[in-house]
């Protein structure tokens, strides 16, 4: 049964947490969507095997699984892989897509009562873009149906994606898609930061403003800047002039530069390459290192193919000297218009 509160998450004691304290699982959808990755979707299983591979050691896997059929095939490829399957918890719940940090749940902790809860956003497929996808608007309920939490429901239209904490006050995102009419048009930027505050218990709000080109979510955050300790934001950032990325993230990186935390200090920012071009004759696609996915024992982080796969990873090292750095080839996933991050949703441990 699900218990939804009418009282704010920040009233009651709640928060948001940064996604490097302690997790119990990481929550994933198998990918099975054709039209998400057309002639692509068995590369893209593979990714997902070797992002599971690399998360399972640290913490449990929950899989969504759309029906039996995927489940099993899933069950296969995880097995062949060396996977301990003891690690991995299935739930059988219809999805339409993969993206679970923009549909899913949004979780938060009360660290006095040591109890967790759920905060289910609306979703509109970003901006009414994907109506097929819509549907996937009930899943956090239906995982509800097993977890039990209580709920928050804001009812307001937000995507996992577009938001990035340090766990301590302050929050990351982007004018370009929070402040996008496709959202929330009836709230100006006062109304949208006073529910972020409510509702994630932050009290430091960070405007950046567009996200990288190919990006069909209207510039979320996970593409463009992550916070990697409460004090530091690794910021993506394209050295060549002439990438039409250029001038997007050096606004960015000279906006971060000037902002402090919650408690007054400069924010740290590290420049973290762009893995340049990746696309098709048709379109470029939304490729960033910074579409990393922060585990308990490891890191996983998109590769490409690219001459800067080896200093992103080397970079993101000394930043997680206490976490294995696992690279992960995202040429195909990133068709779909996501990455790691993207496919993923950390539950906290309490």
């Amino acid at each position: 049964m699900t218990i939804s509160i009418s009282r704010t998450p920040k009233s009651l004691g709640y928060r948001m947490p940064a996604e490097w304290e302690n997790q119990e699982s990481v929550w994933i959808s198998w990918p099975h969507n054709e039209e998400t990755w057309p002639n692509r979707i068995e590369e893209v299983e593979n990714s997902y095997v070797q992002f599971v591979k690399a998360l399972h050691y640290g913490q449990k896997v929950k899989i969504l699984a759309a029906d039996e059929k995927i489940k099993q095939k899933a069950v296969s490829k995880l097995k062949n892989a060396g996977i301990k399957l003891s690690q991995i918890i299935f739930c059988q719940i219809k999805n339409v897509d993969a993206w679970i940090r923009d549909y899913g749940p949004t979780f938060l902790v009360n660290d006095k009562t040591r109890q967790k809860a759920m905060l289910k956003w609306n979703f509109n497929a970003w901006g009414n873009k994907y109506a097929d996808l819509k549907e996937d608007f009930v899943i956090p309920l239906e995982m509800n149906k097993i977890m039990k939490l209580p709920v928050f429901e804001p009812e307001i239209v937000l995507e996992g994606g577009s938001i990035e904490v340090n766990g301590t006050g302050t929050l990351l995102t982007t004018e370009q898609c929070l402040l996008n009419k496709n959202r929330n048009p009836h709230l100006n930027k006062n109304e949208i930061e006073n529910y972020l505050k409510d509702y994630l218990k932050v009290s430091n709000i960070i405007w950046l403003k567009e996200g990288i080109a190919g990006d069909d979510t209207d510039g979320h955050i996970d593409d463009i800047a992550r916070f990697v300790n409460q004090n530091t934001v690794v910021c993506a950032f394209e050295d060549d002039k002439n990438d039409e990325n250029y001038e997007i993230l050096k606004e960015n990186y000279e906006i971060l530069k000037k902002m402090k935390d919650e408690t007054g200090e400069k924010l740290n920012v590290v420049k973290l390459p762009m893995p340049g071009f990746v696309g098709d004759e048709e379109r470029r696609y939304p490729a960033s290192y910074t579409n990393f996915y922060i585990g308990n024992e490891a890191v996983a982080v998109p590769v490409f193919g690219h001459k800067n796969d080896a200093k992103a990873l080397e970079i993101l090292q000394n930043l997680f000297p206490s976490r294995k750095i696992v690279g992960i080839d995202c040429k195909a996933m990133v068709y779909g218009f996501g990455a790691l991050h993207c496919g993923s949703q950390q539950e906290p441990k309490i």
